[in-house]
């Protein structure tokens, strides 16, 4: 199996490098690592067009795996490692494993997915999976989850324009869910300050709010200690309302011209 590890902590990161040392002690398995230099967490989807990709290979004592890290987003480290720095197509790429979940609505701003989104669209099966702890130092669990869905994941395959995101519990897991996307909110504080010159600029913070989720969701899955496993897919329109617009009198918008 070839396998694409990326992230959006950085090349250095825990969980990148704990999911490097369990695939490479596989003899069945090449691995690459093609990552930001830094952290690009909800770096979402971007790319970046405006200025060179400052690119570096990477290797350490021992380790079997070719890495580079990449200056730019976690999006720009997928399609630069399928199209410039892999030798040949990987069979899966590997998004994580990140610090802190991905759950919800989280998935429209998160690097760790969007990298995975990429994969995908570059016909990539592609898994983007999460420890939902932001303080975890142990990613040994989820790593091993990472890996043994990965392998799955190359060998069935999915369909196209679909991907997974997984996220797995703190501790013990309880289990195994297939969930849908939850709803994930949060208190949006923009702190107001002044930098030494007098000038003013903001810096967003701000915690999670308690919102109710059913039990068939990722959030709720997450909360009461099962990994959850959401399939996402890259086709966002919407049936019904593209039905319903068909009897709009759309023409009128062109009145005039």
């Amino acid at each position: 199996m070839i396998c694409l590890l990326t992230n959006d902590d950085g090349l250095t990161a825990q969980g990148l490098q704990e999911l490097r040392r369990q695939l490479e002690a596989m003899p069945d398995v090449q691995v690459f690592l093609v990552a930001p230099e830094r952290e690009r967490s909800a770096a979402s989807h971007s790319i970046t067009l405006h200025k060179p990709l400052q690119v570096r290979e990477v290797s350490g004592p021992g380790e079997r795996s070719r890495a580079w890290s990449v200056s730019g987003t976690p999006a720009d480290c997928a399609k630069l490692a399928i199209h410039a720095l892999l030798p040949e197509r990987p069979q899966v790429l590997i998004s994580g494993v990140n610090c802190g979940s991905n759950l919800g609505t989280d998935v429209f701003y998160s690097g760790t997915v969007s990298a995975a989104i990429e994969g995908t669209i570059l016909g990539i099966p592609s898994l983007a999976v999460s420890l939902s702890d932001r303080t975890a130092q142990d990613f040994r669990l989820a790593a091993r989850v990472a890996w043994q869905l990965a392998r799955q994941v190359a060998e069935r395959g999915l369909p196209p324009w679909s991907l997974l995101n997984v996220n797995v519990p703190p501790g013990q897991p309880r289990g195994v869910a297939l969930t849908r996307l939850g709803n994930r909110k949060y208190r949006d504080i923009f702190d107001r300050r002044l930098d030494p010159r007098g000038h003013t600029y903001f810096w967003l913070g701000g915690d999670a709010l308690e919102v109710d989720n059913e039990p068939d969701t990722d959030v709720w899955a997450v909360q009461h200690g099962q990994v959850s496993v959401t399939p996402l897919r890259l086709e966002l329109t919407h049936q019904a309302l593209l039905q319903e617009l068909a009897g709009w009198p759309l023409e009128r918008l062109l009145d005039g011209v």
